[in-house]
């Protein structure tokens, strides 16, 4: 019985067309094709012990199990995640459209008009919101922009540093865990040492090169860091600041108290939380220092005409023609998710981007002083979302957590026995009542029920922001979701995607992704899952992942499988980390050259430098035969 299999139907090619495509290779079947291209020896000798494929509707009814076994509690766990809305006007129109979705890096401007200036939206929010003069249009995530700011600080080192070298990062002890990981992991191979500490108690010595501090910090405090700014300047340090995106609309920017660069993540501006990923990081910096910035700027150009044209202005890094002279080894953009966060501040504009801001912080400080009345102890002075505090003595962290779950709620539980929480954007009077109830139980306290929570502000007046942003006309236009509807079609029909056709340029391009495979993106049970949530609440992703981790040990024979945020670049690169950590086990650690054919991918030569390796190039002949 011959079944429907989405293989016959995605891409177009019908089984009616074999014959005549096979006709013109000039064989017969695809196995004489196969047997004529593949040598013999390299193989299988036996089918790969996967399972049949699916029909599309088994694979729905499959996908809709899995995603019904992840419980969708309220998570309060915030450290760089949190929940958010994303508008239907967005999500219908862009996250769901194979038009957006399929948008890759724009190389050739004149068919990508339209993502280029939701591209250049997204630069301006961060510009603005950031007080910094210069932004990218994304990177991959806020740990890997973590770890592209050390590397950027490093090549910035004056001529004298570089002689002398000075190769000591400072981090400070309070950014999030997750972060400094993969700083840690990135940064050793190049040669930098990490000192991390409290900023508080550090002494510049000739040493460090550079700084990274978060704000607000892991633990929610909002730090005044104008002193150790300029105390870093004046030891010839760069400082980059890992940054909280909406709490900007509230708070001093970091471009006016002297930061050298500005990252973070962009998850909160109507991104789903999709169990940590994917969601756009965002770096910003100063303009002295656009040339060394990772990812790529766009820009404006006028025509012979007068007219204004978007572009590609500045790929400071292109992998293809610096190689291993590239200092990063990012080549691609989270573009979808930073066409939303734009998107998403296009739609509210400063006045709706500033209330969400207020009633996130209004509602923390409200809680603040509520639960102070029932001898909780909070620990931060200065806040924007986040509570942290020390529990009376007859609470434990462990009762707490018990009458949470039992009512499918979610904290944050630190080390010590602190307990603490983030509010978000999705907070509202039912929430905060229902956290008042959690905490007033635990106390064996009774509170009276919340009817209404006033704007209030628990910020220091120094560090409250006076500027504006989003003043450009773009952010002030589209504030109902039939205007912003139109605007994101006008956008949509100035673009070639391959919903249109097929783009020749662009070796990992997203690809027309099948709509049974994207439709379950859309399915609360996979969006609205934070990452840090006990994993009985996420056995649906768990078999996910170990499905998937299974059938690609079939796949490639190899006994363990480790799975990569949606770039090549970085899935290379923990290879060749791998590789290295490898030999390093058998000491065997000084083995450091890698031949590297001149017609690779440039982020081949790239990933290895990064990696620590010194890289041959070898050459090809006319068809890339090394």
């Amino acid at each position: 019985m011959k079944t429907d299999l989405l293989a016959d139907r995605h891409i177009g090619i019908q089984e009616a067309d074999l014959p005549a495509m096979l006709e013109k290779i000039g064989v017969k079947s695809l196995d004489e094709l196969i047997n004529k291209t593949i040598p013999s020896k390299i193989r299988l000798k036996e089918p790969l012990a996967l399972a049949a494929p699916m029909t599309e509707r088994e694979f729905a009814e499959h996908i809709a199990g899995l995603a019904s076994l992840n419980k969708i509690y309220t998570s309060y766990i915030g450290m760089g995640w949190y929940d958010t809305i994303t508008p239907a006007v967005i999500q219908r129109n862009v996250f769901e459209n194979p038009a957006w979705y399929t948008s890759y890096t724009p190389y050739q401007t004149e068919v990508s008009q339209g993502r280029l200036e939701a591209l250049l939206n997204f630069q301006t929010v961060i510009s603005d919101l950031t007080a910094m003069p210069l932004a990218n249009c994304s990177l991959l995530d806020e740990a890997t922009a973590a770890a592209e700011a050390a590397t950027m600080m490093y090549g910035l080192r004056s001529r004298d540093q570089q002689k002398k070298g000075t190769n000591v990062l400072f981090v400070d002890e309070s950014i999030f865990p997750q972060n400094l990981a993969v700083i840690q992991t990135r940064v050793i191979p190049q040669g930098m040492k990490i000192q991390v500490g409290n900023y508080k108690e550090l002494e510049f010595t000739p040493e460090i090169f550079a700084c990274i501090i978060q704000y607000p910090n892991a633990s929610g405090s909002v730090e005044d860091y104008r002193e150790f700014v300029e105390k870093a300047h004046a030891a010839n340090c760069k400082v980059a600041v890992d940054a909280d995106i909406l709490s900007l609309a509230l708070l001093l920017p970091p471009g006016e108290w002297g930061a050298d660069i500005v990252f973070g993540s962009t998850q909160r501006l109507g991104i789903p939380l999709f169990y940590g990923g994917p969601s756009a990081a965002y770096f910003a910096t100063r303009d002295e220092y656009k040339r060394n910035m990772p990812g790529r700027i766009i820009g404006l150009s006028k025509d012979k005409y007068g007219k204004i044209c978007y572009r590609m202005a500045l790929q400071t890094r292109e992998q293809h023609i610096k190689r291993e002279k590239a200092t990063s080894n990012i080549c691609t953009a989270q573009a979808l998710l930073a066409t939303m966060a734009g998107f998403y501040a296009v739609y509210h504009g400063q006045e709706g981007i500033k209330n969400i801001a207020k009633r996130i912080h209004s509602i923390a400080t409200w809680l603040n002083k509520a639960l102070a009345r029932l001898g909780y102890v909070q620990h931060n002075e200065i806040f924007f979302d986040t509570l942290r505090f020390s529990l009376p003595d007859h609470v434990s962290a462990q009762k707490l957590r018990t009458i949470a779950l039992s009512k499918e709620v979610n904290l944050c539980y630190y080390d010590n026995g602190d307990v603490g929480f983030s509010i978000d954007e999705t907070t509202d009077l039912k929430d905060v009542n229902l956290l008042l109830s959690i905490f007033s139980i635990a106390a064996e306290e009774t509170m009276q029920e919340v009817t209404d929570i006033p704007e209030a502000s628990s910020l220091n007046r120094d560090l409250r922001r006076r500027t504006s942003f989003l003043t450009h006309e773009v952010f002030n236009k589209y504030h109902t979701e039939t205007e912003m509807m139109r605007y994101i079609k006008r956008l949509e029909r100035k673009d070639i995607s391959l919903a249109h056709s097929m783009i020749s340029l662009g070796s990992c391009t997203m690809k027309l992704n099948a709509a049974s495979e994207m439709l379950p993106l859309s399915n609360l049970g996979w969006m609205a899952i934070h990452p840090l949530v006990p994993e009985d609440q996420a056995k649906g992703y768990q078999m996910l992942i170990n499905n998937l981790s299974e059938q690609l040990k079939v796949i490639t024979g190899f006994a363990g499988i480790t799975l990569q945020p949606n770039s090549g670049a970085a899935g290379e690169y923990t290879g060749l980390r791998v590789i290295r950590a490898y030999l390093e086990s058998i000491g065997q650690g000084h083995r450091n050259k890698i031949l590297i054919p001149a017609s690779a991918h440039g982020t081949n030569p790239a990933s290895a430098v990064q990696c620590g390796y010194t890289t041959v190039t070898c050459a090809c002949d006319d068809k890339g035969n090394v």
